[in-house]
């Protein structure tokens, strides 16, 4: 994330009269970090840091929340699976 000297310079005016070792502020500010943060989209370091904060966001939460996220990551890697499966078909049929 960084220092955190940094982000408290960095959201000075939303963090006015909170306490900075607080980990309810300190939490408040990693979510600001994370709200302005702004990466690119079109790299493969802008994809992979969109699926840190979807693993980050899925661990957080609870409840119908928790269990949407665990189906799409499992419908993801069911479709690995399955592309994976069919490819390797293919080929064994093409060399025998």
């Amino acid at each position: 994330m960084g220092d955190p000297k940094d982000e408290r310079e960095q959201f000075q005016e939303e963090l006015i009269g909170l306490d900075p070792h607080d980990p309810e502020t300190k939490a408040f500010a990693e979510h600001l970090d994370r709200m302005k943060r702004e990466r690119s989209g079109y790299t493969v370091e802008g994809y992979l840091d969109g699926v840190q904060d979807f693993a980050d966001s899925a661990n957080r939460t609870t409840g119908h929340r928790r269990l949407v996220a665990v189906l799409v990551v499992g419908l993801i890697l069911l479709g690995v699976v399955l592309t994976i499966w069919f490819a390797l078909s293919d080929i064994v049929t093409i060399i025998f």
